[in-house]
């Protein structure tokens, strides 16, 4: 049926949708997809295409995976949903469990997304140091970060076109270098060892929270950074007696080829924020993870000690249930996203060598590279082009300005990923 656009005519937009980060002035009508399985997206008008971003990095397991959609089913006709202030539950107990375990982080707070895990987490660390009657009130972000759209985490995110009409809302935050690295790159260590004596002096200044995406920067443009960089990060910052805040919202949950991206690094935070791919994908979820001498900050009988937030949806028993799913999924099948970087390489090494591709860098299964440009920025028109010419082929991309990326759910076989890297070979030979 014809679309009737309000306010003029825009053939292939609908009447009462407002999309996330789009132009309707300038971007291209957004697809109609009307069912996915597995890697694929199909179209309405059958075309099938491979979601090479996990559609917003969110589908771990896949599209449509059996076993975490029987498990919400399940758990609805079980229980569908519970003020959390008042009752706990069987599903949220069972997650708790699973991710303190999992993480070393004893107290779970459950949240509705990406955004809301890391407010949460900025406020508890604020808190805290006012509950034991020392406010620190200096934060420290680091340069290139995104943390989410809400406000606070716009403010300890970098500073952007995404943020500037905000700007007089947001709070003040100091910031660190961020020393992102890729194959071959001879500088890195000249580039951490400033980035650390930066950090340091900056932590001279009582310091609430560091906070930082664990070796991957996700829509910073896939900026990565050595595990040791990140260890000696975490020493001047227990040195100062500042608390330590990862965002795993992106890198949890097998991205990094472990768990979680601190695994790997080495590091334990004391509070971690996830969301993504914590349901695989089925049903919006944030977990806020903290230790426990942090929770005991909170209980007292003055009331000023409680941590006054909450959302309608907390521990949401749907997404508690999917969630449970998709942890059974990934520690059954552990070389589904142990594996995945092997199998990334050897495509991303015979791309590499094509002319436009710059600063190639690999982590877990997200694998990154850059346009080669005069005009770096999200809004290079380079990952625009290469996006119409990968859809052409059937492969969907989603570039960040000149960063161009491959983020697929694990169920991803061997032939749809040689797929993906074919397509945006020729993609590349067309720009």
């Amino acid at each position: 049926m014809p679309l009737r656009a309000a306010g003029g005519e825009r053939p292939g937009w609908h009447p009462h949708l407002w999309h996330p980060f789009t132009q309707v002035a300038t971007a291209d009508p957004p697809l109609r997809v009307v069912r996915a399985s597995g890697a694929l997206l199909e179209l309405d008008d059958g075309r099938q295409l491979i979601d090479a971003i996990s559609s917003w990095w969110v589908t771990l397991h896949g599209h449509g995976e059996a076993t975490i959609a029987a498990a919400i089913a399940h758990q609805a006709r079980t229980l569908e949903q519970v003020g959390f202030s008042d009752f706990r539950h069987p599903a949220a107990e069972q997650l708790s469990e699973r991710l303190a375990a999992a993480s070393g982080l004893e107290r779970l707070f459950f949240s509705d997304n990406g955004s809301t895990a890391v407010e949460v987490a900025l406020k508890i660390a604020w808190q805290w140091w006012r509950n034991r009657g020392e406010p620190r009130r200096q934060l420290i972000a680091f340069e290139g970060a995104y943390h989410g759209d809400t406000f606070g985490a716009m403010a300890v995110g970098e500073r952007s076109l995404f943020s500037a009409p905000f700007e007089p809302l947001l709070f003040a935050v100091a910031r660190a270098p961020w020393p992102a690295t890729w194959w071959g790159d001879d500088g890195v260590e000249a580039r951490e060892a400033a980035a650390l004596e930066h950090l340091e002096q900056l932590l001279d200044t009582p310091t609430a929270a560091v906070i930082l995406e664990p070796l991957l920067q996700g829509a910073g443009g896939m900026a990565l950074v050595r595990e040791g960089f990140l260890r000696r990060v975490e020493a001047l910052v227990r040195a100062s007696g500042a608390l330590l805040i990862a965002d795993e919202v992106m890198t949890g949950f097998g991205r990094s080829g472990h768990l979680f991206a601190c695994q790997r690094a080495g590091i334990r935070p004391d509070l971690m924020a996830l969301s993504k791919g914590l349901t695989g994908g089925f049903l919006p979820m944030g977990v806020t993870l903290a230790r426990e001498a942090i929770y005991e900050g909170f209980i007292g009988t003055a009331p000023g000690l409680t941590l006054f937030h909450g959302h309608s949806f907390t521990a949401n028993p749907l997404g508690c249930a999917a969630a449970l799913a998709s942890l059974e999924l990934l520690e059954s099948r552990p070389q589904r996203h142990q594996g995945f970087e092997a199998r990334h390489r050897p495509h991303l090494e015979a791309l590499a060598a094509h002319p436009r591709v710059r600063r190639p860098r690999l982590l877990g299964s997200v694998a990154a590279f850059e346009l080669a440009t005069d005009a770096p920025g999200y809004l290079n028109p380079l990952g625009l082009r290469l996006q119409r010419l990968a859809l052409e082929r059937g492969v969907f991309l989603r570039p960040l300005g000149q960063v161009v990326y491959l983020l697929p759910p694990l169920c991803l076989d061997d032939d749809q990923l040689a797929r993906c890297y074919a397509v945006i070979g020729e993609a590349l030979d067309r720009l």
